[in-house]
């Protein structure tokens, strides 16, 4: 196999607007670490990672389209970290700057087309690390988390390191709604870490993260207070919990092939009869971060006139990548740790999987239909913030994981070649 690898600087000046919580109204101060674009290309696939805290699925294919590969063998990844810009015009708050926004396009397409430009022979070696134990299941104590810890190398045949990828399914917030500063959370110290001792750059994927985090509520978020278990040096820690997890992982060569399939998962909305007007009267009286809250609800609420109706389906897209024994499963929007122990279950023998969320355009909480009876942000609310006109529908995350088992299982179809062993 030949692979390639490319590093790019796009955090924005400082003054540029915020991104992941609603409560932070403010625009960021400055930079405690930078915001990168990782571009991997291995033969004619690319995974392309961005610190933000999503991509438009708009802005994906347009990537994806100006790349010199195929767009249906790219994912473009973003990392989701919350102390990133407004990235996705019309969700999760704003303004974007559009310039910005076009330069990080740009700049993502660029990277992709470097790392091909400067690929050359690797043996790819794949597989698990030992739980960090950080992640928690953020809806309900004891429920499930994504404790798998994949990580790949490439290795040129002098046993140099080309690249890595680690995965870990934890919401990038460990730095709450009163930071100001950009940063890439937790997952930038990962990379950090990793890139020194292992002496090559490291790409970082966000799994199924939609109900994990370090171990605070969704509600806990709605607040600008400061929070003595949210700083940069937790953040530290907690990066260098998953980082020496992910050196101590002793990373096993497999074949020397590479396979992509790709297919279009259309994805049922449900309508939300909300009630402006008394989300109005609350937030006179609310405090600060409450009232930002009921006003993004008010403004979502506004915007959508006329009687409720049954908004049309969402069109999420799923991609798997086969790399020697590493398989990457690249899931749209926010998907909880079901799906990710569902879609490895189905996963060849010998294989080490990665389940990305995030991936090719970032819509929403995608839960499984058992979650759908606990309530909570996740299933009820967080739609509004996403500028969606209703949540995902139950079954949504179910339509999928059979997408991906599909794509795992293929031998014909049209795609480019056996994804399974």
């Amino acid at each position: 196999m030949r692979a390639g690898v490319a590093v790019r600087d796009v955090t924005p000046p400082p003054g540029t607007a915020m991104s992941g919580f609603v409560a932070r109204t403010t625009p960021a101060t400055g930079a405690h670490d930078p915001l990168l674009v990782h571009a991997l290309v291995v033969d004619d696939t690319a995974l392309v990672t961005v610190d933000v805290v999503g991509l438009h699925e708009d802005d994906c294919a347009r990537i994806r389209q100006r790349c010199a590969l195929p767009a249906d063998r790219v994912v473009v990844h973003a990392t989701h970290t919350h102390g990133g810009p407004a990235s996705m015009r019309g969700r999760l708050g704003g303004p974007v700057d559009d310039t910005w926004l076009d330069r990080l396009v740009a700049t993502c397409a660029e990277a992709v087309d470097a790392a091909l430009a400067n690929a050359e022979p690797v043996e790819v070696r794949a597989g698990y690390g030992a739980d960090p134990e950080v992640a928690r299941n953020r809806r309900r104590p004891g429920g499930p988390v994504d404790r798998t810890l994949p990580v790949v190398h490439l290795r040129r045949p002098d046993g140099s390191l080309l690249a890595a990828v680690v995965s870990y399914a934890c919401h990038p917030v460990v730095l709450g709604a009163d930071n100001t500063l950009f940063t890439a959370d937790y997952p930038g110290v990962v990379r950090r870490i990793l890139a020194e001792r292992l002496g090559g750059p490291v790409l970082f994927v966000t799994g199924c993260a939609g109900d994990a985090n370090t171990g605070h509520s969704a509600a806990a978020s709605v607040s600008t207070a400061p929070a003595t278990a949210r700083t940069f040096a937790e953040c530290e820690r907690v990066g260098g919990l998953v980082a020496e997890a992910a050196l101590a992982a002793d990373p096993a060569p497999g074949p020397a092939r590479v396979a992509a399939g790709r297919r279009d998962v259309p994805l049922a909305l449900d309508v939300d009869r909300g009630d402006a007007r008394a989300w109005e009267t609350e937030a006179a009286s609310a405090d600060p971060a409450r009232a930002a809250l009921l006003r993004c609800w008010t403004d979502w609420a506004r915007r959508r006139p006329g009687p409720p109706r049954p908004p049309a389906p969402w069109p999420g897209s799923v991609t798997a990548l086969r790399w020697g024994s590493a398989v990457l499963v690249a899931l749209p929007g926010e998907p909880f740790a079901a799906a990710a122990h569902e879609i490895r279950a189905h996963a060849g023998p010998g294989d080490t999987v990665i389940v990305a969320g995030y991936s090719d355009g970032c819509p929403g909480y995608l839960p499984p239909a058992e979650e759908y009876a606990h309530g909570g942000y996740e299933v009820e609310e967080a739609h509004r913030y996403y500028g969606l006109p209703g949540p995902f529908a139950r079954g949504a995350a179910e339509g999928l994981v059979a997408a991906a088992r599909a794509l795992l299982g293929c031998q014909h179809g049209g795609f480019a070649g056996p994804l399974r062993q």
